[in-house]
């Protein structure tokens, strides 16, 4: 058997037994009405939760490096590719559920190349206030989308934004004891997870709620039941091929969906580690969830994902191992096969009141207020993203988020922080002047700091800075010193910009030389692009301070007082 086959329970103790089924219980207890609810969320028969979870939890016990982690259908995914599929298909048709097989397949295909090509870098491509921002959004989704049948009331169809409107004009014919059920089981579920997230709220609303329907026989007072499960056993079918439009609308949503589980996975790995101060292989658990998916698509469910509060649930329980999850399944096929009948009295309304509860969790408002407090104007970017999804179609949403994400990115990289540096008072120190501080300047010596890569998208804008820096200073610049400590990479175009502005300043009887270029890359690309040769190998030092020693022209250190060198250091 291969080493990483079902590693977790390689020299598997049985002393460790009794943590990791007590945590499979605990597991099993919050997991499975959570999966029954996400069903309904992805617009599939209940009874594909139940294979979501199974498949998920086999396939990373299987494959995945993380010994807590768990794996099952997500309601930060369902939303996103129910909202995608809708479109294709009607959502509960036979056709909907054989899309939401093939797509599962895809995600699952995307994710173990992730995985096999050692990815993980993907997940730190979208923000916290992107991400923070499409997740408000996919929980206005989920919690306008619960409403009517928290009210009793029909589902309505259309935008997001008409179906609020709808609602509330419908809001005095609402079902008075689906309110309550459904209000009771999300209050119940929010004030266990308050005590102690292993007391089991939502199954304990649940079994209330169906006791409820039981004996007052709400059923006939217009509440809308879950019905009986059937669960047969699962059989491995390939799902019917679609059209080419469809295949090309699939591969977009799979790969949205796709890079949601990548960061939702890599965040939960960060957070529940195997063993403290060691990182697990995350390209690994990418390509385990992606087996889950596969799997999944394989028995007609459909996509899976790691999940935050399972994940907590197990660790937090004493789990020590995959075990924990093998067990929750062994205990979830018990259940249906014992006792499948009772979700007859199981009212919709209750799972409702579960997926409103999971879209106050993902609707991060200390997170928003950290970022509102911290990050100052990026707020703004957690207000476009939720936008964006709540506004748009949630899958076009997404990837407008997502593109919002790299668009930002980037603008930080075109406009670069520039700053000119002033010499310490009695030092070889050469830093940016705070407010108020005295600065010794050197006359007709300028030091430049920039503060990112050199590349084409923010060279012009370095070297317009530099020109305006030079036409400021009020005794003409001999030497200018790049201190290039925060140029990290130098691309080609980059590079030849720069050179075209040093031949400039050369021809202006101005001196340019390069201090602090530390990055071995960096260095390595200003040699190749010729950079080095326009500055002269010469020119090049390890400090500023030696660049201004050997190259400043005779003039003695002048201390500026601080009004003084505001006004020369305005640029």
């Amino acid at each position: 058997m291969p080493p990483w086959f079902f590693a977790s329970l390689r020299g598997y103790r049985f002393d460790r037994l009794p943590n990791d089924l007590l945590a499979g219980l605990m597991l099993a207890a919050i997991a499975i009405p959570g999966q029954l609810a996400t069903a309904r969320l992805a617009g599939m028969p209940p009874e594909t939760g139940l294979y979501a979870f199974a498949a998920g939890s086999i396939a990373f016990a299987a494959f995945g490096a993380n010994r807590f982690m768990s794996v099952a259908a997500d309601s930060t995914i369902a939303p996103i590719f129910a909202g995608g599929l809708a479109a294709i298909s009607p959502a509960s048709t036979h056709s909907y559920a054989q899309l939401a097989a093939l797509l599962a397949l895809m995600v699952g295909v995307v994710l173990i190349v992730v995985g096999l090509l050692k990815a993980g870098w993907l997940a730190t491509l979208l923000s916290i206030p992107v991400t923070t921002g499409f997740l408000a959004g996919i929980s206005v989704h989920i919690v306008i989308g619960q409403l009517p049948t928290l009210m009793g009331l029909a589902p309505v169809k259309g935008h997001l934004l008409r179906q609020l409107v709808v609602l509330l004009g419908e809001a005095g014919h609402a079902n008075p004891y689906s309110l309550v059920i459904g209000f009771g089981v999300l209050a119940m579920t929010l004030g266990a997870s308050r005590i102690s997230a292993r007391i089991p709220g939502a199954l304990i609303g649940l079994l209330l709620a169906g006791l409820a329907v039981a004996f007052l026989q709400l059923g006939s007072k217009g509440v809308a039941l879950l019905g009986p499960l059937s669960v047969p056993l699962p059989q491995l079918a390939a799902p019917v091929l679609p059209s080419l439009a469809e295949f090309s609308r699939l591969l977009q949503l799979a790969l949205v969906v796709a890079m949601v589980c990548i960061m939702q996975t890599a965040a939960v790995a960060s957070t529940f580690p195997s063993d403290e101060g060691k990182v697990d292989d995350v390209s690994r658990d990418f390509a385990a969830v992606g087996a889950g998916s596969l799997l999944a698509g394989l028995v007609g469910s459909f996509a899976v994902d790691a999940s935050p509060p399972s994940t907590a649930i197990v660790r937090e329980s004493g789990g020590r191992s995959q075990m924990a999850a093998l067990a929750a399944v062994a205990l979830m096929v018990a259940l249906v096969v014992l006792a499948s009948g009772l979700t007859a009295y199981l009212p919709l309304a209750a799972l409702s009141g579960v997926l409103v509860y999971i879209a106050l969790r993902i609707f991060r408002v200390a997170e928003m207020a950290r970022i509102r407090r911290r990050g100052g104007l990026e707020i703004l970017l957690v207000v476009a993203s939720a936008l964006l999804v709540i506004v748009l179609p949630i899958e076009t949403g997404m990837l407008l988020a997502i593109v919002m994400s790299f668009v930002h990115s980037l603008y930080i990289v075109a406009r670069p922080s520039c700053v000119e540096l002033a010499q310490v008072p009695g030092s070889t120190i050469w830093w940016p002047p705070s407010p108020g501080a005295q600065v010794d300047r050197r006359p007709g010596v300028l030091v430049i700091a920039p503060g990112a890569p050199l590349n084409f998208s923010n060279a012009e804008r370095v070297c317009a800075y530099i020109r305006h820096a030079i036409a400021a200073q009020r005794v003409p610049v001999k030497l200018l010193v790049i201190e290039a400590n925060g140029i990290i990479d130098i691309d080609y175009t980059g590079s030849q910009i720069l050179r075209r502005a040093v031949s400039e300043l050369a021809g202006a009887g101005i001196i340019t030389a390069i201090a602090r270029l530390s990055a071995g890359r960096a260095q390595e690309q200003a040699q190749r692009t010729g950079l080095i040769d326009t500055v002269g190998a010469d020119r090049v030092f390890m400090s500023v301070e030696e660049a201004v020693r050997k190259l400043a022209p005779d003039a003695p250190t002048v201390t500026v007082a601080p009004a003084q060198a505001a006004v020369a250091s305005s640029a």
